[in-house]
């Protein structure tokens, strides 16, 4: 061609270079060869198995557990419904569960104070039977000379209803089935004979008891007209010690049914 130049390039046959060529045309080595190519290969075959091994698994777990992505928006809104509404339900459980703990915690005080009022009633009674000694406040009354069983009745019957608790005559206590009887000068309470002095004790106010026994027109000004030789006094006293009975009082002929 006229006016232009002509380049020729020879291909070299002699030896391979191990990576680079020979000297280029601003005086560089150009990089290239079969053995580089080969492991460029081989890595961007290695990376694409590993991606395919990693999404074949994911694809796998997700077909194995659903999840909310498969949801559309109403089932979910359904699905949010349906928690809260489990929620609001189990909130409602804890408080029943809470309100029946307070209850039966209240319900266990009142039970403990129920039974030791039941305790002490028990003993009150026990005491007021004469299974077991009485103590307290109360008056011993001394009765000296000839009386009669009627007269010595009507002091026992005034002293109970001035609210005697419990009461003794000579250290006998009077229970169910104990009484004074016999003629004057031959007095019995239960099996034991009376002297002609004895005492009476009786658990209770001192002050009322006092009060009802001496009062104007009271039973003792009326056994003082009924048995003139006879003389009853009253004293208060800070305590007085009554002991159990010794009677057996189980029903002789009657029987307990629960």
């Amino acid at each position: 061609m006229s006016g232009g130049v002509r380049v020729r390039v020879a291909l070299s046959g002699g030896r391979r270079g191990r990576g680079t060529g020979g000297p280029g045309p601003g005086g560089g080595r150009t990089s290239g060869g079969p053995g580089w190519l080969r492991r460029d290969r081989l890595a961007v075959v290695a990376v694409a198995v590993l991606l395919g091994v990693l999404a074949v698994g994911q694809l796998r777990g997700q077909q194995g557990v659903p999840g909310l992505s498969d949801l559309s928006a109403q089932e979910l809104g359904v699905l949010v419904a349906n928690l809260n509404a489990q929620n609001d339900q189990l909130r409602a459980q804890i408080s029943t569960l809470q309100r029946e703990q307070g209850d039966l915690s209240a319900s266990s005080s009142r039970g403990e104070s129920a039974a030791e009022q039941l305790e002490s009633d028990l003993s009150t009674i026990r005491a007021w039977s004469g299974l077991t000694g009485l103590s307290g406040p109360g008056v011993s009354v001394t009765v000296h000379g000839p009386i009669g069983a009627d007269g010595v009745d009507d002091l026992l019957n005034e002293l109970r209803n001035s609210g005697a608790e419990g009461i003794q005559v000579a250290g006998v206590r009077l229970v169910t089935g104990v009484e004074v009887s016999g003629q004057v000068g031959a007095l019995t309470v239960g099996t034991q004979a009376l002297g002609a002095a004895f005492e009476i004790d009786a658990v209770g106010s001192p002050q009322i008891i006092t009060g009802t026994l001496t009062r104007a027109g009271g039973v003792i000004a009326q056994l003082a007209t009924t048995y003139p030789d006879a003389q009853v006094t009253v004293t208060p006293l800070n305590r007085v010690d009554l002991p159990p009975t010794s009677r057996n009082l189980i029903p002789a002929h009657g029987q307990v049914r629960l």
